[in-house]
């Protein structure tokens, strides 16, 4: 996985969002959580398409995989639980979509398309581990696929061809959910999914290798829903969740049920489900607050809050885990509002997992985890082309 510096430019370029806006743009888009309200593209239409989706004008949808299915083109069967996911640029044109497999053999797999968006290839990227949750991809072009239990890692994959991830234990060891680098300040940040789950950072010993580093956990001082409060960060071991760790789970504050984790412009995002909470920290100064609380407002559309991606647009999207499955719109302006994108229709007992956008910002994928039967081996992969802003 080494990388020359005219790749991991080109990647930084092409894999995550410009950082022309910067974090003081989004502390003032952002002075107040989101409120219900009008979306950028519409209302969604009064019927679902052929595949369940009910969309906005102008869009369209169609299934790239199913779990126990051959991923048409190809000669690969496409995993089950589909889980996390991220796009990546590859050499030569078109992407790959990474999803991972949230089941007890685990692992993640890719989608490979050309630069017209026709599925070219797919393969495995990760085998031999288990319940690979969330993860995030990296400004060098790898994939980070998180493990959710107790004695979970993250694992470095190669997105581009079939391969084996490689265990990067100095991330730490828990449940983890889902990992954001900011390659501006040179750390990781990490979500945990457990009713005691802490946000960590890490910081490698040599930037960008991850081999070695320091783990932390965070601590909150003041109120983030007045915008008032900050990050400290409390080192600890990388060998158990920091709330095992005596002498730091008292000096820590708890996160239940950490979630999705994004960088984009200068601010990490995460959510957590306890709370239907969308966060927003800005490492540079240390800021944290809360950009979205579901029990605000009556009848706000977005529940059981989950994976999270930011768009070229600057807008967040936001799956659902459960409630009615939607991918939910968070959108800066004044004030601020909250809208559904897209619904998903006969797939209750499921959950919306790995939205992620193609690099031109015109193509949005992710999985349905248990699809119509609610069972892990009925997964669906979609992905959704239109007027992408």
């Amino acid at each position: 996985m080494r990388l020359d510096r005219r790749d991991f430019l080109r990647l930084s370029a092409l894999g995550g969002g410009t950082l022309a806006l910067g974090p003081a743009f989004w502390q003032a888009a952002y002075a107040a959580p989101a409120e219900p309200g009008p979306g950028p593209y519409g209302a969604m239409s009064g019927s679902a398409d052929a595949n369940g989706l009910r969309l906005p004008a102008g869009f369209s949808s169609r299934v790239v995989a199913r779990s126990g299915r051959v991923v048409a083109g190809t000669s690969y069967t496409w995993h089950s639980a589909p889980d996390g996911g991220a796009c990546f640029p590859m050499n030569g044109g078109g992407w790959a979509y990474v999803s991972n497999s949230e089941t007890s053999s685990g692992g993640a797999s890719a989608i490979r398309f050309d630069g017209g968006g026709a599925i070219v290839g797919a393969y495995r990227i990760l085998s031999g581990t288990r319940t690979n949750c969330a993860g995030g991809p990296t400004p060098w072009g790898t994939w980070l696929s998180c493990e959710e239990h107790g004695s979970g890692r993250v694992w470095e994959c190669d997105p581009t061809k079939s391969s084996q991830g490689v265990a990067r234990g100095a991330l730490g060891t828990f449940a983890h959910e889902a990992v954001a680098v900011d390659p501006d300040d040179g750390r990781l940040y990490l979500t945990e999914d457990t009713s005691s789950g802490r946000l960590y950072r890490f910081t490698p010993s040599a930037w960008p290798v991850l081999t070695a580093g320091t783990l932390e956990a965070a601590k909150v001082t003041g109120d983030p829903m007045a915008g008032t409060a900050t990050l400290t960060w409390v080192v600890c071991a990388a060998t158990s969740p920091a709330s095992e760790q005596s002498s730091v789970a008292s000096k820590t504050t708890v996160f239940s049920g950490g979630e999705g984790c994004w960088y984009d412009s200068g601010v990490v995002y995460f959510t957590t489900k306890s709370n239907n909470r969308v966060w927003a920290h800005t490492p540079a100064t240390g800021k944290l607050e809360v950009i979205y609380d579901a029990s605000l407002y009556s009848g706000s559309p977005l529940t059981g809050v989950d994976n999270v991606v930011v768009s070229r647009s600057k807008d967040i999207y936001v799956a659902e885990d459960g409630g009615n499955m939607e991918i939910c719109i968070i959108t800066p302006g004044t004030p601020r509002t909250v809208s559904p994108f897209l619904r998903l229709e006969g797939h209750s007992s499921s959950e919306l997992c790995g939205p992620a956008f193609s690099p031109d910002g015109r193509r949005l994928y992710f999985s349905s985890q248990r699809g119509t039967t609610g069972s892990s081996s009925g997964g669906y992969t979609f992905e959704v082309t239109g007027p992408f802003r």
